[in-house]
């Protein structure tokens, strides 16, 4: 028969195992290079977390790498991930305000596809180069602009399983999808004035055409920047929070990872 010390201190093992050290995430710059051009990004981890885990590039909206990304790369570092926030425009390079933002996202998306590319290769390179990263299991999500982004690396042969498009412009200057390795998921307001139906549809049949393994999920009531809680709430502005459609689209981002890396 075990003594009660023994009894307790076992008890209190199985506990240790059966319940996951708490989340401790740290996030820390990492500056790189794209050509000659320095570039600012986050990185995110649990200190907690096993010694290799997938890692996720996180691509932020039109405004730069902010706030926002920031607390997307800590969720998912939270979840178990090594996640990096690109910078696809420059350090210390951030818009102050939407016309800037516009202008600035716009030399990207309407012009130098090609440079934005090589922005979101470079961060993809970085990220596999980070401690803890399993080079074999990487992902990229991104928010608005960003989400186009992650569709272009989709596009241009990433090395990554997966793609997360949050409320993107699905549309590009080359529609072809011949060389996309990764799994596509396109989460989308249904009622997004800035991505209309048309290019919805040809996103839909280049995908199809080139057989890729993609989803795209529309959410009612949701129009652009539905995850962004700073994009406040009048739909009529065509870009607005919707909290439901945040939640469901963050859901099918874990469920997707979850059978990507298992």
């Amino acid at each position: 028969m075990r003594s009660p010390s023994i009894a307790l201190a076992l008890a209190a093992a199985l506990l240790a195992i059966a319940v996951p050290a708490r989340a401790e995430v740290k996030t820390q710059l990492v500056e790189y290079k794209q050509g000659d051009t320095v570039l600012e990004g986050i990185l995110a981890w649990d200190t907690n977390g096993p010694k290799t885990r997938p890692g996720i590039v996180v691509v932020h909206d039109w405004m730069g790498v902010g706030p926002y990304v920031k607390m997307r790369a800590e969720q998912l570092a939270a979840l178990g991930y090594v996640a990096f926030a690109a910078d696809i425009y420059g350090k210390g390079v951030r818009p102050k305000d939407g016309k800037e933002a516009g202008a600035l996202a716009g030399q990207y998306r309407s012009g130098d596809r090609a440079l934005l590319r090589a922005r979101v290769a470079a961060a993809l390179d970085t990220l596999k180069k980070q401690p803890g990263v399993d080079a074999a299991k990487l992902a990229a999500i991104g928010y608005c602009f960003g989400g186009s982004t992650v569709l272009e690396l989709a596009r241009m042969g990433g090395d990554v399983k997966g793609v997360v498009s949050f409320h993107g412009g699905l549309g590009t200057e080359h529609p072809d999808a011949s060389k996309v390795k990764a799994k596509v998921l396109v989460l989308h307001g249904a009622d997004d004035p800035f991505v209309p139906a048309a290019e919805v549809a040809a996103f839909e049949d280049e995908m199809r055409k080139a057989n890729v393994d993609w989803q795209l999920v529309k959410y009612s009531g949701a129009v652009h920047a539905f995850t962004q809680p700073g994009a406040g709430n009048d739909n009529s502005k065509g870009a607005a929070y919707n909290e439901k459609a945040d939640k469901r689209s963050f859901q099918a981002m874990k469920d997707f990872f979850a059978e990507l890396f298992g």
